[in-house]
């Protein structure tokens, strides 16, 4: 099966994106060679621009503070496995405290420092990071590996509490999913919302199939067609195959 998430509101639509660079970010500084840390660098100033909206970090406070009030009255649930509840609050209060440590613009640090925003800024440029555009950089990424990591580290430390937030956020929202299972008859599917409100919406298939789900949603319906997965040789056509398929509601 393959799962293809849409989400219903700009928030979801930042979250999944934080949660997309976060984990790009993750592994290329685990890796060893300078052209996997350059790329690092880069996701770095990618999630500067990302999250550098100023009500962002008031949107995640004020939604990790909307769960802690509905998670805490199931402690006299005794279908609800307090240890894991327990925990899951923890995390929820020590991410709001990293989060609150945070002092102005989301990746100030990095827009301070110039040797990095000279790099961004080259970055811009097809191939400008070359070793005589930028001989600095360059003896940096001639660095033993772990040196190079421990730099980005440090870099990316102060932004680690947004990606925490991002990710709490996340898996209360798709563990609240409820699924069912539907037939698109060739290819077409469509369903009234009737006001129902959700905030992310998951299309799950065989992948097998060689389509790929096309979203439109708004309170009064939705509407999925599955056209052929092509790369760009053909045109995408709506399948003539009926496709069975899981259908995701997901929200807060």
């Amino acid at each position: 099966m393959i799962s293809f998430e849409f989400p219903v509101n700009e928030r979801t639509r930042s979250l999944l994106r934080l949660e997309q660079l976060y984990r790009r970010l993750a592994y290329f500084v685990d890796g060893e060679h300078a052209n996997e840390h350059h790329s690092a660098l880069l996701t770095l100033f990618e999630l500067m621009e990302t999250a550098s909206r100023a009500d962002l970090k008031a949107d995640l406070l004020q939604e990790l503070e909307r769960q802690k009030q509905l998670l805490e009255p199931l402690h006299d649930n005794p279908a609800i496995e307090q240890h894991t509840l327990d925990g899951l609050l923890d995390e929820i209060e020590l991410t709001t405290s990293r989060l609150l440590e945070l002092t102005g613009k989301f990746g100030q640090h990095l827009r301070e420092n110039e040797w990095l925003m000279a790099i961004k800024q080259r970055a811009g440029i097809p191939g400008g990071t070359c070793q005589f555009d930028l001989p600095s950089y360059f003896l940096w990424q001639l660095k033993p590996a772990e040196e190079r990591r421990a730099d980005l580290n440090r870099w990316a430390a102060p932004l680690m509490p947004t990606a925490g937030a991002a990710r709490i956020l996340l898996k209360l929202l798709r563990d609240s999913g409820k699924t069912h299972h539907y037939l698109a008859r060739k290819g077409m599917f469509q369903q009234m919302s009737g006001g129902k409100v959700v905030q992310l919406i998951r299309v799950s298939f065989d992948e097998n199939l060689g389509v790929l789900p096309e979203l439109s949603a708004n309170k009064y319906a939705l509407n999925i067609r599955f056209v052929s997965a092509v790369t760009g040789e053909v045109r995408a056509r709506q399948t003539d195959a009926d496709v069975d398929f899981e259908l995701t509601f997901c929200k807060f």
